[in-house]
């Protein structure tokens, strides 16, 4: 078997992994520091977009929760990540065995995920059996309830207060390997047995369970593993960031995240990254009018609200006339060979039914 051949299954992540490196090497060769400081905040956007897109667009729930999970995320690498120094500067009523913990950058991204993915599994289990209606609400219900912990969970996470001292590590090509691995790790999840069945229990719950799938479990499966990318997006997110609050992990951020998968098309990993691409081109021009039209001073109060107006907009627009995004369910893809080939490469090979095989 040649290697085209054994690439063939990857064909959609390698193209979409392609295009990141792509922006990333252009990004770099530009040099502009501003650029940099977009495109890796892009990525990082991508992976936590990537992360929704793996238990929405194969479950057919919306969750709110998502970013919740990012902000877990979040102060758990920093946890683990700032020196015993900084964390008493940072936060004095901080718990006294925390305090020493003080691990490289990888592990703390890890251990963030893995916390993430924790909480996930130990509180959604039952929140699985929900759908439509009641399971939108209980994610934004759960959202609240994560906010509200830290909010007022000083002990940790400092408070309302922001946590300051965080050690600067997410660089551009930082963000860009975590997002192709992000990239592969979704498709396969898509492409695999468990993305098959969750989702079959998306387009037909009593087909599915007829034949023996647990609707339960794969959702909660599904919930655990977009949790842990959230995570992963929130660790490289606040080492990039280096400061940040509560606040930082609520519903603006939700409402980018949710238009950005949205807008590209749920049903699809590339729908995800086109989405994510587009949302930040537009939100970067937009910001770049509001900004002009305050320097000219045309309104005497100010032009703020500029950029979410619009978006919120387009996004109200996109669900109107194409709730299936702009790639719907169809995955981007390098294209082999012409329609007018792949037709004619079609008549040489003998059906099934003329060679005596069978079609399923």
């Amino acid at each position: 078997m040649s290697l085209v051949n054994r690439l063939k299954p990857f064909n959609t992540p390698l193209t979409l992994a392609a295009s990141v490196l792509l922006v990333a090497v252009l990004t770099q060769l530009i040099g502009v520091s501003l650029l940099v400081r977009i495109v890796t905040v892009m990525f990082v956007s991508m992976i936590l977009v990537l992360g929704l897109q793996l238990f929405m667009g194969n479950s057919g729930i919306l969750s709110f929760a998502h970013i919740g999970f990012m902000g877990i995320g979040a102060y758990t690498s920093v946890l683990f990540s700032m020196t015993p120094a900084a964390k008493e500067l940072t936060n004095a009523s901080l718990y006294p065995f925390l305090i020493p913990i003080h691990l490289p950058f990888l592990p703390s991204v890890l251990m963030g995920a893995l916390v993430a993915s924790l909480v996930a599994a130990v509180i959604s289990y039952p929140l699985m059996r929900l759908s439509d209606a009641a399971a939108v609400i209980t994610t934004f219900a759960l959202l609240v309830i994560i906010h509200v912990v830290m909010v007022h969970w000083d002990r940790v996470t400092n408070g309302p207060r922001t946590l300051f001292g965080v050690d600067y590590y997410t660089t551009l090509w930082t963000s860009v390997v975590f997002c192709v691995i992000t990239i592969f790790a979704v498709y396969l999840f898509k492409e695999s047995r468990v993305g098959l069945r969750l989702r079959a229990t998306r387009d037909d719950a009593y087909a599915a369970a007829s034949i023996g799938i647990n609707m339960v479990v794969m959702r909660w499966l599904a919930f655990i593993a977009s949790a842990f990318i959230a995570g992963v997006g929130g660790a490289l997110w606040a080492h990039f960031i280096t400061s940040f609050s509560p606040y930082s992990f609520y519903l603006t951020e939700t409402f980018v995240v949710l238009a950005m998968l949205v807008i590209g098309g749920p049903s699809s990993v590339s729908g995800a990254v086109v989405g994510t691409l587009v949302v930040t081109a537009a939100r970067e021009i937009l910001r770049a009018i509001e900004n002009y039209i305050n320097i000219l001073q045309i309104f005497p109060q100010g032009f703020f609200g500029f950029t979410e107006v619009v978006l919120a907009i387009v996004l109200i627009l996109i669900l109107v006339f194409r709730p299936t995004g702009i790639l719907g369910s169809r995955e981007l893809s390098w294209p082999r060979r012409g329609r007018k080939q792949q037709a004619a490469g079609d008549l040489d090979q003998p059906s099934a039914e003329v060679s005596g095989g069978s079609h399923v």
